[in-house]
């Protein structure tokens, strides 16, 4: 039996694809954006996710008669969720830091920032 039969039950690999990459994938994405573009910490991100993967399972059931309360399925759809939500979460985050207060802190890689070094005035 295969991992995706085992998570998933009767739902198809395009189903799963299409549902919970794509479409839910894609607004996880907007949803970390949003979070951190509006100052909010990761747990709140983590909590509308936790929101999201229900209504993944709740669409998964409406529209391909798949099982709504299903433990497997739920935790592997969140789960997917919060690794692209808490990753555009924190680039997010750091492009903000980095934009608004670009006189103290300067990129040090895609996920984080360091203080700028002090430029000493010699009078």
């Amino acid at each position: 039996m295969s991992v995706l039969a085992e998570i998933y039950g009767k739902e198809s690999f395009w189903q799963v694809l299409f549902v919970t990459r794509l479409i839910c994938g894609g607004t996880a994405w907007i949803t970390g954006h949003t979070v951190a573009h509006k100052w909010h910490r990761l747990t709140q991100t983590i909590f509308y996710l936790l929101l999201l993967g229900a209504a993944v399972r709740f669409v998964h059931f409406a529209l391909f008669q798949a099982e709504l309360f299903s433990w497997r399925a739920y935790l592997a759809d969140t789960g997917f969720l919060i690794l692209v939500g808490g990753l555009s979460w924190r680039l997010a985050l750091v492009q903000r830091m980095v934009r608004q207060y670009r006189w103290l802190y300067e990129r040090a890689g895609p996920f984080a920032w360091r203080e700028k070094p002090q430029q000493n005035a010699k009078s």
